[in-house]
């Protein structure tokens, strides 16, 4: 099927333009009335000392735009050119998602948050709009021990300004299982295989989850499991990931996600290769809980196995267990599994097609 690239190029070129030539505040300044800020659900974790804890703060502020005429007349013009279909319901769920990636970032904007009693003024934001900042509050400084609890974090706006925007903070424990999970075909059917339907699955379609993760997971959960999703989707996608793990039954958990922005790249390129990204967010969590148990679970069609196998032989203390959905089941894939975990015990990685062969496999500590 056609891809129309020569009219997406021209779009992203006026993207560029549009983008480059939109003037962004240097300096600090107020969050203001046609702004918005999201926050991205974290997890809080104890020093080395285990004096304080490390509460990492992630966001994004952003204009939507959503009455630009400019916007409209694009969004319509990469309908056509994607040529993802003129389903019904798809239509208006594209240009639901499709939006998100068409706001104004919001550069150089200070925001002051406030979470378990105490106010703190963050780092300015990025130019896509992101913000981020670790806070350190001192384990005698707090009434209540968090731990496991998600506490709210919440802006604190300017005098007069009524809005409210919040988002939640795991406090997790050192020790624990904690269960690391890939999102495109492990938990959510995507067919990340065929970039056709992968758009189409994106952006068109209603989220499919695939049969069984859900119950498997809150089996998870209910036996005491943390959950930390990470996936090569973009920032850009959280409004409809974490929606779709609210209707379907996921457990709450921390979510990693890829920077993306037009200005720098096309939509082909919203789902590469993103190895090094994973690698790198995983790491950042066994280094942040070096006395937790691991549990990775991902799927065949791109490069969890060999992801995961690096981080297993890296951290065999951590890491638990490694499940791997294999859609296909087939034996021609038999070898890759063999070499990608090399050096790692049969006993400690497992390929599936069905979650419940899993059972309570892998969970317990004591394996």
């Amino acid at each position: 099927m056609a891809w129309g690239r020569r009219s997406l190029g021209l779009i992203i070129a006026a993207l560029m333009a549009w983008l480059l030539g939109t003037p962004e505040a240097l300096s600090a300044s107020s969050i203001k009335d046609d702004e918005t800020v999201l926050f991205f659900p974290t997890s809080a974790y104890l020093d080395h000392g285990a004096t304080a804890w490390a509460v990492p703060i992630h966001g994004w502020i952003f204009e939507p735009e959503e009455d630009s005429i400019w916007r409209t007349a694009v969004v319509e013009q990469m309908l056509r050119s994607l040529e993802l279909g003129r389903e019904a319901v798809g239509e208006d769920l594209f240009r639901q998602r499709a939006a998100m990636f068409l706001v104004d970032n919001e550069r150089g904007k200070r925001l002051e948050v406030r979470i378990g009693g105490r106010e703190f003024t963050l780092p300015a934001s990025e130019p896509n709009g992101h913000f981020t900042g670790t806070l350190h509050i001192g384990r005698d400084e707090l009434e209540e021990d968090p731990s496991g609890a998600w506490v709210p974090v919440e802006s604190v706006m300017g005098a007069g300004d009524r809005r409210r925007f919040a988002g939640m903070v795991r406090f997790l424990p050192p020790e624990g299982v904690s269960v690391v999970s890939d999102i495109d075909d492990t938990i959510k059917d995507s067919n990340v295989a065929d970039k056709q339907e992968l758009l189409a699955n994106t952006f068109m379609r209603d989220f499919r989850a695939v049969p069984g993760m859900a119950g498997q997971y809150g089996r998870w959960a209910a036996a005491g499991a943390a959950f930390h999703y990470v996936s090569a989707s973009p920032w850009q996608l959280f409004p409809a990931l974490s929606s779709f793990l609210d209707e379907k039954g996921f457990p709450r958990g921390t979510v990693h996600l890829k920077t993306f922005r037009l200005k720098d790249r096309t939509f082909f390129d919203l789902f590469t290769s993103s190895e090094a990204y994973k690698i790198a967010m995983i790491e950042a969590l066994l280094g942040a809980y070096p006395g937790r148990k691991f549990l990775l679970v991902g799927d065949s069609t791109e490069k969890d196995p060999e992801i995961y196998g690096a981080i297993a032989r890296r951290y065999p203390t951590q890491v638990k267990h490694i499940f791997i959905r294999n859609p296909s089941q087939g034996d021609q894939d038999r070898e890759r599994f063999r070499t990608a975990f090399g050096e790692i015990p049969e006993g400690r990685w497992t390929v599936f097609r069905d979650p419940a062969e899993l059972g309570s496999f892998g969970f317990e500590t004591d394996q």
